[in-house]
């Protein structure tokens, strides 16, 4: 970047300007579409609250968005690059293809060069925009009932292997060990920030955790070992009603969470993450400020460690919690989640329809 963005709110302004001052400096992710879209694009503009702001198109594939056909954000990268041109005509052909060096060779360019030319323009490998697509198709096939066979090549995976990899890369597990009949069922959920896994019982919610973040495998594993039951796929009443709920939320139309949730954790714990839920949407508070919320003033650093555990993101709004001097702290999703989590929620705020 040249210049640091201005906040989320003038982007908007420049969204509906379609200011040409931002082009390939920003990107606009729609929910109500699921596409991402320059600046300048000529479609009907979206509402404020659909939209989420990237710096590159990398972090838009990343977040589960697609390129818009009316602007084609991946266009001038690939006028200025021939190789980069060919090479996303040839995703686009096959997008279920498994994509590999030796496939780049194959149609006469260096893998290096590619590698350096798609992260500089990206901000990603060309195998791993390719990766991305096909590894949600595969989750997805299997959460409708597909064999693991059938899924592996809907997803575009030649090798069993490969699926198996990539896949336990993404769950700490085969999908081979997963299936419809678990105690706790695992689905994948779509969001403007990103696509998420929720794990419910029949009953209650059990996990809700953006898929690339690094602690989900092992917050499956434990999980598993705190309910005794192992983690199939489908998608229960608590799944399909926290599924309804983050759409409101993210469409600007409801910052209530009324799902059940399953707790796991301390008693400690689970004062700290009650506490959190206390926390109107649109206000912060800090740790010291938790701490003194739940009568242990002196426990400031055990409430951080509380926080970081949490394992139903949004739900338990871990993110409104800020530094003793105001700063974004650590947040596993990512800061750029947090900090766009804040500034949905003073949207609420200023609506009048917090809870």
């Amino acid at each position: 970047m040249l210049f640091d963005l201005p906040d989320d709110d003038a982007l908007y302004d420049a969204l509906l300007e379609r200011d040409p001052r931002f082009e390939g400096r920003a990107y606009v992710g729609v929910a109500s579409t699921g596409v991402f879209c320059r600046l300048t694009c000529p479609a009907r503009k979206p509402k404020r609250a659909n939209c989420t702001f990237f710096e590159t198109v990398g972090a838009c594939i990343e977040a589960g968005f697609r390129p818009c056909k009316r602007c084609h954000p991946l266009r001038p990268a690939a006028k200025a690059d021939p190789a980069i041109a060919a090479l996303l005509d040839a995703l686009e052909a096959y997008p279920q293809r498994r994509w590999s060096e030796a496939d780049v060779v194959a149609m006469g360019y260096d893998p290096s060069t590619i590698r350096r030319n798609f992260k500089r323009q990206f901000g990603l490998t060309f195998l791993d925009m390719a990766r991305q697509r096909r590894l949600r198709d595969g989750f997805t096939a299997l959460s409708s009932g597909a064999k693991v066979i059938d899924a592996q090549l809907d997803a575009g995976f030649d090798s069993p292997s490969a699926f198996r990899a990539a896949f336990a890369r993404l769950l700490g597990r085969a999908p081979g060990t997963l299936s419809s009949d678990g105690l706790l069922l695992a689905d994948w959920i779509t969001t403007p920030l990103g696509d998420m896994i929720a794990v419910s019982s029949a009953s209650h919610l059990h996990l809700l955790e953006f898929v690339d973040r690094r602690a989900l495998p092992s917050e499956l594993v434990k999980l598993e070992r705190a309910t005794k039951g192992s983690i199939g796929l489908g998608a229960p009443e608590p799944t399909s009603q926290i599924r309804a709920e983050l759409a409101a939320f993210f469409d600007g139309r409801s910052a209530r969470f009324d799902t059940p949730l399953a707790y796991h954790g301390t008693p400690f714990t689970t004062r700290v993450w009650d506490a959190l839920r206390e926390i109107p949407a649109g206000a912060t508070r800090s740790y010291s400020q938790i701490a003194r919320e739940i009568g242990r003033p002196d426990a400031t650093r055990a409430v951080a460690r509380a926080n970081g555990a949490n394992q139903i993101a949004l739900v338990i709004p871990c993110h409104r919690v800020l530094g003793a001097d105001g700063s974004l702290t650590g947040y596993g999703g990512g800061l750029w989640r947090k900090q766009r989590l804040l500034e949905i929620e003073r949207h609420f705020a200023t609506k009048g329809t917090t809870p």
